[in-house]
């Protein structure tokens, strides 16, 4: 018997493909390795920040495990019009961490609690209204946001592979070393190995990656003999939430920025799985992921989002089920529920994660590359849509401190580089794309410059031996500087003006 069958609704999409319950654990417990780290250290910065003591702390952990679970559940397999029902891993957000530990610091964990809960009620409701804005995404915009996001998630690769925040011997290079040679093992085990055991080579680099780093006296397994055998997440453990307005409207703009880094997983997650991803699919996602933001804070745990870092498994392995993700959050509320577990597999060592996620992360941004490159450019802005919103998205990677001047709200918003990205991308889509009244005939000044360049390279085919010539790529169209602007509406017409190629 089938643990899984396929919904008539989604019947013969690639996400609905399942396979036996044995490959659909491995999978899914891939996927919970892979950002098992990213869920465990948002509770661990928030309870200190709180002074909370190390059993209160370690609640929070758990609560963050067990909801996560379930959010991912809720977002792979759907309940009526919550879910997008997409392979996405749904796990505490790093984006509201910031916000979180200043008001914890200030007043604890229960003001904390009780902005969350306001602001994901209101993301729930804004949700529908939110997935209006799908249309406003077209491949110049979300090739440009995956790519910022697998930039974006590099720094945590490289901080991983250097023992992790707060290491004794950060930087070492034996820590840099177990991070290569976890990278080398998947290198190796994805040239050698076709079918099902390349696509586990992230589960098994960690698997074998952690033996080595064991038998060599660099894991820690000490904290699995303290650990509770199994313990349920109470309910309002830390007392009923208190309601601070400063805190309220800071953690809303923090929900909108997670709405927006959501928008964009989905968006990536379709791209890469070659599905149809609609304002329907959109906000039923959105809703899944503010609906478990909203009863967090009742089993006293934090904001949840899509895993970035997990898109890119997906990307990666080229797993698309859906199924095999919703094991893995069967696999991410057991480690909620036994603490023992969780104990096991937060042992892996952070170098060795840290060489499974350059792979992973570095696959993110190959997939905006490929998306990218769907893209036309000839006759439009499109370049200067993709040069400057992804120079503004690494800003928070190349210059930490860039927005610290700047007002909170907007500090907020800028400091996280896939929201900066995708707000940028989207303004200058409508401007340049959009918003034709007024556009000029022929290329702009970068295409200009593109077509020097070529004419350019041309002349050095000279240099070249004799018979031989430089591959330019196909002949580009003369433009047509008579052909007024195109009053044209529909797909088509739309198509046309944003440059997106057909597939």
């Amino acid at each position: 018997m089938k643990l899984f069958t396929r919904s008539s609704k989604y019947r013969g999409r690639p996400e609905d493909e399942t396979y036996p319950f044995g490959r659909l654990l491995a999978y899914g417990t891939q996927h919970i390795l892979t950002m098992y780290g990213g869920v465990i250290a948002p509770p661990l910065i928030v309870g200190g920040a709180a002074g909370l003591s190390a059993a209160d702390t370690a609640l929070l952990v758990t609560a963050g495990l067990f909801l996560s679970g379930i959010a991912t559940l809720l977002q792979t397999l759907g309940l009526g019009p919550l879910g997008s029902r997409l392979p996405i891993v749904q796990g505490i957000s790093f984006a509201s961490v910031s916000t979180m530990v200043a008001i914890a610091s200030e007043s604890g964990v229960r003001p904390v609690f009780g902005a969350i809960l306001v602001a994901g009620l209101i993301g729930l409701v804004a949700s529908s209204f939110f997935a209006q804005l799908v249309r406003l995404f077209p491949a110049v915009v979300t090739g440009t946001i995956i790519t910022v996001i697998g930039l974006s998630l590099m720094p945590v690769a490289f901080t991983w592979a250097q023992g992790g925040d707060g290491a004794d011997d950060f930087g070492s290079m034996t820590n840099i070393g177990y991070a290569g040679l976890t990278l080398l093992i998947i290198l190796v085990i994805s040239r050698l190995f076709q079918g099902a055991i390349s696509r586990l080579s992230i589960l098994i680099g960690l698997v074998i990656g952690t033996v080595i780093a064991t038998l060599t006296g660099e894991a820690d397994f000490s904290g699995v003999a303290t650990a509770d055998i199994i313990a349920l997440p109470p309910i309002l453990h830390f007392g009923s939430p208190t309601f601070e307005v400063g805190a309220i409207v800071s953690m809303t703009i923090v929900i909108v920025v997670i709405m927006i880094e959501t928008t964009a997983d989905i968006l990536a997650i379709g791209e890469i799985v070659g599905t149809e991803v609609d304002t329907k699919r959109v906000a039923g996602g959105l809703r899944a992921d503010m609906g478990a933001t909203a009863v967090a804070p009742l089993f006293g745990t934090f904001p949840c989002s899509a895993f970035a870092q997990n898109v890119g498994l997906v990307a990666l392995t080229g797993i698309t089920s859906r199924f095999a993700v919703a094991v893995g959050g069967g696999v991410l509320m057991l480690l909620g529920l036994l603490p023992v577990v969780g104990a096991v597999v937060a042992a892996i060592p952070y170098p060795v994660l840290g060489g499974a996620g350059i792979v992973l992360f570095g696959s993110v941004a190959a997939s905006g590359i490929r998306t990218l490159a769907r893209v036309h450019y000839q006759d439009n802005l499109n370049m200067v849509i993709v040069s400057v919103s992804m120079a503004v998205g690494i800003i928070p990677i190349a210059a930490p401190g860039f927005w610290e001047a700047f007002p909170d709200w907007l500090g907020v918003v800028m400091h996280s580089g896939i929201s900066a990205t995708a707000v940028v991308a989207v303004v200058l889509n409508l401007l340049f794309n959009e918003l034709t009244s007024g556009n000029r005939k022929g290329p702009s000044v970068f295409e200009a410059a593109e077509s020097s360049i070529d004419q350019f390279g041309d002349t050095l085919d000279d240099d070249l031996p004799d018979g031989e010539a430089r591959d330019h790529g196909p002949p580009r169209a003369d433009p047509t500087p008579d052909t007024p602007p195109s009053t044209e509406t529909g797909p088509d017409a739309r198509q046309r003006r944003t440059g997106e190629k057909r597939t």
